[in-house]
């Protein structure tokens, strides 16, 4: 019988807003002392801003050798702060975690890569802090360097790359270096489509050699696929412990109870916050809200708080299971769309033709402003299709999948 790779008991980390933390220059930290010597009673002043928040309370959990676990939540519900404690990035404000094993972690772009480095000097130093000697690194070297397909660039300093090269290098050492237990975020999200193809095939070996993974994601398809096992937080604590079909399950009804509030009340998004999603209307040809019908025509409206320089709008349509069907974005724009000042603040995006299956459909939004996401929403809105002919042709009884699309036949004529 295998231990267990990671314990945490009552695990809790605490973080302050408002609050001045962070690295400051000689000068701010003198300034500082100054002030506080000229007080006579050396009080120090509070930040009348500044308020504790509880990113994880009390979370206890225990994880075999060899279990690959997804951790699913919707933003802010601790999923980032628990991996960065187990890989020691930060310290527990109380409890404990004991880790047995070798990690490896993928949390941010270029977690661990120092930016003066070369992609090469990093690749050594990443193999170092997991224990590895230079023989060792030497033997993989050629390896996770044709998976990262950064060949030309492996002598030039990490702070030159882009994003989607610093992903791929930090994957291709992650994946490559044989850590015992993999910690993985959402960052795989940057890279293009073929690489995130090749990463997919690198995970399934990964979980297939019977190495311990945790898994953050909100890609439902991806976490079932590769995990059985799944851990749901809410607000800092675990909600459920159990089969990754019964969290995700959990998770997706969770997401409808919380669609159901005013949007301005939505704490569960992420953004700068300059520009925020009010509300969202779903309208079908007949006038109906929330309610459309296959091959109609249907409008999607998205209203703004206020409307922000080189702003857009994007939304990702996923079915009842989490999977993600498509993302229309109004960038870029195209000969098509039309620029409309009395819209005012909202963007609208019409079908002529919806080429939905009946179900019940859910909308995860994204407003970009000032180069930079302004807000994001999961479960935004949540919408139902009913049945109807697409193009003249109904839907046969023997479909499968979420979508119709646009076909004709040729076929012989029957005989006689």
């Amino acid at each position: 019988m295998p231990g267990n790779a990671i314990q945490a008991e009552a695990l809790s980390k605490r973080y302050y807003v408002g609050s001045d933390y962070g690295y400051k220059t000689i000068r701010e930290s003198l300034t500082k002392l100054g002030i506080a010597a000229i007080r006579r009673d050396g009080s120090r002043r509070e930040n009348p801003w500044r308020r504790a928040i509880w990113a994880i309370k009390d979370v206890s959990f225990e994880i075999a050798a060899g279990e690959v676990v997804g951790i699913i939540g919707s933003n802010g519900a601790g999923k980032t702060t628990i991996l960065k404690i187990l890989s020691r990035i930060t310290k527990p404000t109380s409890g404990w975690a004991e880790i047995s094993g070798r990690v490896g972690s993928l949390l941010e772009v270029g977690t661990g890569f120092h930016p003066e480095l070369t992609g090469r000097e990093n690749v050594f130093l990443s193999g170092a802090i997991y224990g590895m000697s230079k023989a060792e690194i030497r033997r993989r070297f050629e390896e996770i360097a044709a998976f990262a397909d950064v060949d030309e660039f492996l002598d030039t300093p990490i702070k030159r790359y882009s994003s989607g090269m610093k992903v791929r290098l930090a994957f291709a050492v992650a994946a490559h270096l044989e850590p015992e237990i993999l910690m993985v975020d959402e960052v795989l999200a940057v890279g293009d489509l073929a690489f995130q193809k090749k990463c997919l095939g690198k995970m399934g070996e990964v979980t297939s050699e019977g190495r311990t993974v945790l898994f953050v994601s909100h890609n439902m398809s991806l976490i079932r696929a590769l995990c059985r096992r799944g851990i749901l937080l809410a607000n800092g604590s675990i909600v459920t412990d159990s089969s990754i079909d019964e969290a995700v399950s959990t998770y997706l009804r969770s997401l409808e109870e919380v669609g159901s509030q005013s949007l301005l009340e939505r704490t569960d998004r992420r953004g700068w916050g300059q520009m925020m999603l009010t509300r969202v209307e779903v309208l079908g040809s007949h006038g109906g809200v929330g309610r459309l019908v296959t091959g109609d025509p249907a409008r999607f409206v998205f209203h703004l708080t206020r409307p922000l320089s080189r702003m857009s709008c994007a939304f990702t349509i996923h079915n009842q299971l989490g999977d993600a069907l498509a993302t229309l974005s109004s960038a870029p724009s195209t000969a098509h769309d039309d620029e409309d000042r009395q819209l005012e603040n909202r963007f609208e995006c019409a079908m002529d033709e919806l080429p939905l299956v009946p179900g019940r459909y859910r909308l995860d939004v994204t407003l970009k402003g000032r180069s930079y996401v302004q807000d994001y929403i999961e479960g935004a809105a949540f919408f139902e299709v009913e049945e109807g002919p697409f193009r003249g042709r109904p839907i046969p009884e023997e479909a499968r999948g979420d979508v119709v699309l646009p076909h004709h036949w040729r076929y012989p004529t029957d005989p006689e």
